[in-house]
Parts: C-alpha cells; structure tokens; sequence
C-alpha cells in the first residue's frame, strides 16, 4: 500500500505540481477578467477589493499602469481632470493598437472610490502614475515624475516604454479647431482684401507687422511651446498646506502659470524699452519726452527685477540680483 501510494502521488505530480495548476487557474482568470474589461473600457476603473486582487496579489504576469485621482466634482482636481483626458488617449491608443497584448493593463483608482487603496499606499495627492511591474514590486522608477514630465500623453507613452518596453504610438483624436482657426483667419483676410480693393496700404503697415512679430516672439520666449510639447499642469497645489505655487521650483521643468507671468514680465520690459526709444526719438515736447523716459526707465527697472527673482527661485544658489 505505501508503494501504491507513492505511485499514485507521482502520477500525479505531487503537491507542487497541484499547487502551480492552482496558481496557473487563478492567473489564467485574471487576464481573463482584465482582458473582458479593457474590451470594453480602454481604462480600468478598480476600488479596493479589485485593486488587491488584481494588482497587487500574486499570481501575476502583466503589468498594470494605475492613475491615482480624484475625479468627483466636489474635489475640483482640475488637474485629475486633465491628466486624465492625456490618460484616456494613451489607453485608447494602446487598446486599438495592432500590437495589443495582455502584458499590460491601464486602470484607474478614484480617491471617492477607493481610499483604502490611497490609505494602503500612503498617497496624499493626485494625479499620480505608478507602473506595478509582472514581478516584484513597484521601484521608485515605477512612479511616473508628473512635476517633470507633465502629464502629455506622449510623454507617458516614454515612461510606460521604459519601464515595461511596451511601445505605444500615441494616436490623438483629430481636432478640428487648429484648421477652422486658419480657415476664419484666412476669411478675414480675403474680406478685407476684397472690401478695400482699391487701398491695401494697411498691408504694408510697418508698426501692425511689428506688434504682431512682438506677440509672436513674447509667446515662443515665455515656453509656450514647452507647454504644447510637454503639457504641464497649471499650478501645483500642496496637499498639506493648501498653497498654490505657480512657479516651479526646478530649472527642468514649468507651470502654464509661470509661462503667462514670464510673459508679462517680458512685455513689461519691452514696452519700458519703446517708451525710452520714443523719449528720445519723438518730435514731443521736452516734458512729455521726459516723462516717457521716467516711465520707461520704471517699467524696465520693475519688470526685469521680477524676471530675474523668478530666475533665482528656479536656479538656486544664482548670487546675482537687479535691485
């Protein structure tokens, strides 16, 4: 009977091998889950009881992205809100991709949905982004760096490559506004042609081409070109103390907010730098002349010793200062 027994046993592999078909069963359900949901909804949406058995508990062999939020009105997370349209694109990309494979899962835990899962991670603020590997846990690489980065979805689509070597080509919705803005502009134009025919001087006015050459140069030098590419968040809100911060305080990277101050700050000074050329070109009189040369020395001095302050607030330990 014992060598019966010890027969039987290695017919049927033993305890192990019982143990790794248990354990191939239960992974073999959750992809099986996962993938269900993703056909429907290219993101995820988890509370608790999903969230530990999904992404944390073991068996695993996918990774899972996970967006931390807090979507609900009453939180007014106007950030949540845009990181979380980048995200929806990422995922969507990922979904209709001919490469889609079930190595990698987009999900979404929302603070009114699941702050066990906020309380379990020691999360005190959103968005964020951590990437829970096939093995092993979550390293500090795993977090995506959204004060750096900002929350574009191409910029995403990097850190997931990087950290799972899953590359997603981010295909965006078309949008039709960039065109219907030319297209007015281009009507606006052609109007004016065609109603004054007969006198296309204002065409040639030197001081419209130049306000207009200004207004382009002040945008590209404020970054707003680093915020199309990037896409940052506004302002920065601290969880803890409630201050919002609208410049950042890293030399690698930019609120929108900032940019707008930059802007100004630039335009101060430029229009300081006109009024002194027109104090000493003008035909005025000499006391409108001299006032113009007050005011213009004033806007210079002001504006371009607050540019500098923002300057030193992002490159630390910068020993110089205007006044």
């Amino acid at each position: 009977l014992p060598l019966l027994a010890l027969l039987l046993l290695a017919g049927c592999g033993g305890p192990g091998a019982a143990g790794q078909r248990r354990k191939e069963m239960v992974l073999s359900e959750k992809v099986n889950q996962l993938m269900e949901w993703a056909s429907k909804r290219s993101v995820i949406r988890m509370n608790g009881d999903k969230f530990r058995r999904l992404v944390k508990a073991p068996p695993r062999n996918y990774s899972v992205i996970v967006m931390f939020t807090a979507l609900q009105p009453h939180r007014q997370c106007v950030v949540c809100k845009q990181a979380d349209e980048e995200y929806q694109i990422l995922a969507n990309s990922w979904r209709y991709s001919s490469a889609f494979t079930n190595k990698i899962f987009f999900a979404m835990v929302d603070f009114d949905e699941g702050s066990d899962v906020f309380q379990m991670l020691n999360m005190n603020s959103a968005p964020t982004f951590i990437n829970f590997p096939a093995k092993g846990k979550p390293k500090r690489g795993d977090t995506y760096e959204l004060q750096v980065r900002g929350f574009a979805a191409e910029q995403l689509a990097r850190w997931v490559a990087d950290r799972t070597d899953v590359h997603i080509r981010v295909i965006r919705p078309p949008n039709y506004a960039g065109p219907l803005m030319l297209g007015l502009l281009l009507a606006v134009i052609g109007g004016l042609v065609y109603l004054r025919g007969s006198n296309l001087d204002f065409l040639y006015n030197k001081t419209g081409w130049a306000f207009a050459a200004l207004c382009f140069v002040l945008a590209m030098t404020s970054g707003q070109m680093w915020n199309h590419i990037r896409g940052p968040p506004y302002a920065h809100k601290n969880p803890h103390t409630g201050q919002v911060n609208y410049i950042h305080g890293s030399s690698q990277a930019q609120f929108v907010a900032e940019t707008h101050i930059v802007l100004l700050f630039n335009g101060g000074v430029t229009l300081g730098m006109v009024l002194l050329h027109e104090a000493a070109t003008s035909d005025m009189d000499v006391g409108k002349r001299k006032i113009m040369c007050i005011a213009g020395i004033g806007l210079v001095v002001l504006f371009f010793s607050w540019l500098l302050s923002v300057f030193r607030s992002k490159y630390h330990g910068y020993p110089y200062r205007y006044v």
